[in-house]
């Protein structure tokens, strides 16, 4: 498969039913007018996971509730020397967009690598495969780009399926030693064992 294609591809799967209806999945490109989108998918993503966050609200508080953590890095990735145009991702239905995945570059001392994240799928819509299918989409596009690697933090129950192994199984650590436990990695066709190290994501990652 050509770099050309992998970046222009359209990728189609069937998902599960959703509220009994078959879906037809698009995952394409990010274009120009996606962002406010993708940031509401970020939004109903991981809206659950923070909602401690906006806990504490007094009864009939009109004030906004604080965005999670994700809708601002992927705003911040944009305008950083990491972001990848061709490898920010969108799950489409129905020109409703329904998730989103972006890979960035990274680093693991002078070999360039990539590093993935976020990845969010619409409360509504997940448990349906549309995950999977921008994982498998991203990781295909970077196979096809020659890129050697992909890093993630994540859940350890769930990422191993997309062929994620520890990363200190292959002598990668994340440089935040917090972050080890849940760091992991996915080898690609163009991988070198010489790959070892730190691994660096791009600098958004640690604004946060």
């Amino acid at each position: 498969m050509s770099s050309e294609f992998a970046i222009n591809a359209e990728f189609r799967c069937e998902s599960p039913p959703l509220s009994r209806t078959l879906v037809l999945v698009l995952i394409r490109r990010e274009r120009t007018g996606d962002a406010a989108a993708i940031d509401a998918v970020h939004r109903s993503a991981f809206a659950r996971e923070y909602a401690n966050a906006n806990g504490d609200r007094p009864p009939g508080s009109t004030a906004p509730t604080a965005d999670p953590p994700e809708v601002g890095l992927v705003r911040l990735l944009r305008d950083s020397s990491g972001w990848m145009p061709t490898l920010s991702m969108v799950a489409e239905s129905h020109d409703d967009i329904m998730g989103h995945v972006c890979l960035t570059r990274a680093g693991i001392g002078p070999f360039p690598v990539l590093a993935l994240g976020p990845i969010g799928v619409r409360a509504g819509a997940q448990g349906h495969g549309v995950g999977a299918a921008l994982m498998h989409a991203a990781l295909g596009a970077a196979d096809a780009l020659d890129e050697p690697l992909v890093g993630l933090l994540g859940h350890l129950d769930y990422y191993p399926r997309f062929g994620f192994v520890p990363g200190a199984r292959l002598g990668i650590v994340p440089d935040q030693p917090e972050w080890t436990s849940h760091f992991q990695v996915r080898p690609l066709a163009a991988y070198d064992a010489e790959i070892k190290g730190e691994f660096r994501y791009a600098d958004p990652f640690y604004e946060l």
